[in-house]
């Protein structure tokens, strides 16, 4: 069937991965709010927190926010706070210097732009990164998965994103990620073409068989052309 759709993974995907020290980074938000014996514990209380959700998704595939980390570790999070912790995350938030053209290409095609994160972040957060990265508007849809119920790879997750976008036929549809288990199988698993984006990080997990496999996303409409 013809490619009408593709929809990306976020961070790793539409962002270049590379390793975060996610304690180290929760520290320095603190150590600018609060003084410096209370600092650290409070790091290690949120940094705590954000784990123990996270295991709890990939167990159960259900979602949860932001919102839900801080008050599982006590913390009330000042609009301040926000904009710092938003802040500390802007050199790792960098759009892939490969995503404009090859949106601009996938539009040309009258190809669907969509977006699936497992995120804990609201929206707006981001939807200030796409725009500051001049992406914004030729992405077509986007589901976070702090505003719904399932992280992928539940496929209600994927289905979430097909509704973004107005589709309705996975068959139509290409999945970009770079999470085997999360992106390859979730998506084959609803009925998507997946196409893994390789990361030496992220763990493997033998019941994913991509349909293709990349290195850079420039490699993409290549295979397009073949599945059109």
């Amino acid at each position: 069937m013809t490619v009408r759709a593709v929809i990306f993974d976020w961070g790793g995907t539409l962002t270049p991965w590379h390793s975060i020290d996610l304690g180290e980074l929760w520290l320095s938000v603190c150590a600018r709010h609060y003084p410096a014996e209370e600092a650290a514990a409070i790091a290690t209380a949120v940094r705590a927190a954000e784990v123990e959700l996270w295991q709890e998704g990939t167990q159960s595939h259900q979602s949860a926010t932001l919102e839900r980390v801080f008050e599982k570790a006590g913390v009330a999070a000042s609009a301040d706070f926000l904009a710092s912790y938003f802040n500390a995350w802007d050199p790792h938030t960098l759009t892939d210097p490969d995503v404009p053209p090859l949106l601009r290409e996938l539009r040309r095609r009258d190809i669907k732009v969509g977006v699936l994160s497992n995120t804990m972040w609201p929206r707006r957060a981001h939807e200030q990164i796409f725009a500051r990265d001049q992406v914004f508007e030729l992405i077509d849809g986007a589901v976070y998965t702090s505003e719904i119920n399932w992280v992928k790879p539940h496929p209600e997750a994927f289905r979430a994103a097909m509704a973004a976008i107005g589709e309705t036929d996975p068959a139509a549809c290409v999945f970009v990620g770079d999470r085997p288990y999360d992106d390859i199988h979730g998506a084959k698993s609803a009925g998507m073409r997946a196409v893994l984006i390789t990361n030496s990080d992220v763990p493997a997990f033998d019941g994913a068989e991509p349909d293709a496999t990349i290195t850079r996303l420039a490699e993409l409409p290549a295979y397009l052309d073949r599945w059109s």
